[in-house]
C-alpha cells in the first residue's frame, strides 16, 4: 500500500468514527429505565405499560396524579372539580425562597395548581369522588388548598350519595402555611364524619410515602384502607420516635407490610390490580342487604 493510499484509509476510517460517535450523542435521554431495588434495565414504554411498577421485583416507582387518573378510572370518564383553586402566601413565608415565588414554580413544573386533583369518575361504571395527591407539588404537602379541595370533594361525594377513594402521597402538613395547614386536618376529617353519618364508602390508598399530619388525620379514617406494597406509611420520622421512646425499633416498621400485620391497614395491593380490587370492593358495597 502506497503513504496516499494509506492516508485516504486512515481519513476515512476516522469519518466513519465520527459518525458513529455522533450517532450515538443523538440517542434521546430517559429512554431506559434501571429499577432502583433490582437493577432491572427496561425500556420506559414497557415500564408504563405496567404501571410504572418493574415485572421483576414489583417495585413501585413514583407516579404523577394524572397517570393514576389513567390507571384507576374509566376511559374518559374524569371529570375535574375546584381545578383553578391556588394557594396564596398567607403568611409571607420566606426561607431560601419567598414561599409565593416556590408556588409559582411548583405550578410551572407539574401543570398543577396545588398538591392534589379532585373530581368525579367511574370505576367499571360505578361513579366515584377521587382525590389524588401528587408528591411532585412541594413532596405532596397538605396546605389549604389541599384541604379545601378535599373537603368539597367529600361534601358534593355526600350530596351526590357517592363513595369517595382518596389517594395519599405526602410528606404532610405544609409549614409555610403553619396553622392554616394543620387546621385542614379537622376540616377534613370533619367532612368524612358527615360522609360516614349517611352510611356511605370512604377508601384511602396509601402510597410512598403517606406521612405528617395526613397520615393523622383522613388517611386512617377509612371504611376499607389500603396501600401499596412497601410503602412508606408514618407520622414521625425514625429518628425521632427512637429519641421519644428511647427504644430501637424495627427495620420495617415504617412500611405498608409492618402495619398490615399489626391491624393498621386492611389491604396490601399492588398498583396493577388495584382498579380490579377497587372495582370487587364497590360492587361489594352495592349490593343491598337483606
Amino acid at each position: 500500500m502506497s503513504l496516499f493510499e494509506w492516508l485516504v484509509a486512515k481519513r476515512s476510517l476516522s469519518s466513519t468514527k465520527k459518525k458513529i460517535k455522533t450517532t450515538c450523542l443523538q440517542v434521546p435521554d430517559g429512554l431506559w429505565v434501571k429499577c432502583d431495588k433490582c437493577g432491572l434495565l427496561m425500556y420506559y414504554k414497557a415500564l408504563n405499560k405496567n404501571f410504572k411498577v418493574c415485572p421483576q421485583c414489583g417495585h413501585h416507582f413514583p407516579t404523577s396524579s394524572q397517570d393514576r387518573i389513567q390507571h384507576i378510572l374509566d376511559i374518559n370518564s374524569w371529570l375535574p372539580i375546584n381545578v383553578n383553586l391556588a394557594s396564596t402566601d398567607p403568611l409571607g413565608f420566606c426561607d431560601q425562597k419567598r414561599y409565593g415565588r416556590r408556588l409559582q414554580d411548583m405550578r410551572s413544573k407539574t401543570g398543577l395548581y396545588d398538591a392534589v386533583q379532585t373530581g368525579l369518575g367511574t370505576i367499571e361504571g360505578t361513579q366515584i369522588a377521587l382525590g389524588i395527591m401528587d408528591f411532585r407539588f412541594m413532596g405532596g404537602s397538605m396546605g389549604s388548598v389541599v384541604g379545601e379541595k378535599l373537603t368539597r370533594l367529600i361534601e358534593v361525594a355526600t350530596e351526590k350519595h357517592l363513595p369517595v377513594i382518596i389517594l395519599c402521597a405526602s410528606g404532610g402538613a405544609r409549614m409555610q402555611e403553619g396553622m392554616l395547614s394543620l387546621m385542614q386536618m379537622a376540616k377534613v376529617s370533619s367532612a368524612l364524619y358527615k360522609h360516614q353519618a349517611k352510611g356511605l364508602l370512604y377508601v384511602p390508598i396509601l402510597t410512598s410515602p403517606t406521612t405528617g399530619g395526613v397520615t393523622a388525620s383522613f388517611a386512617m379514617l377509612g371504611d376499607i384502607i389500603i396501600a401499596e406494597p412497601n410503602a412508606l406509611i408514618a407520622f414521625a420520622g425514625r429518628r425521632v420516635i427512637e429519641q421519644t421512646i428511647r427504644e430501637d425499633l424495627p427495620d420495617n416498621f415504617q412500611t405498608s407490610e409492618y402495619l398490615f400485620k399489626h391491624g393498621f391497614i386492611d389491604l396490601i395491593v399492588p398498583r396493577t390490580n388495584l382498579k380490579v380490587m377497587l372495582s370487587q370492593i364497590l360492587s361489594l358495597y352495592s349490593i343491598p342487604c337483606k
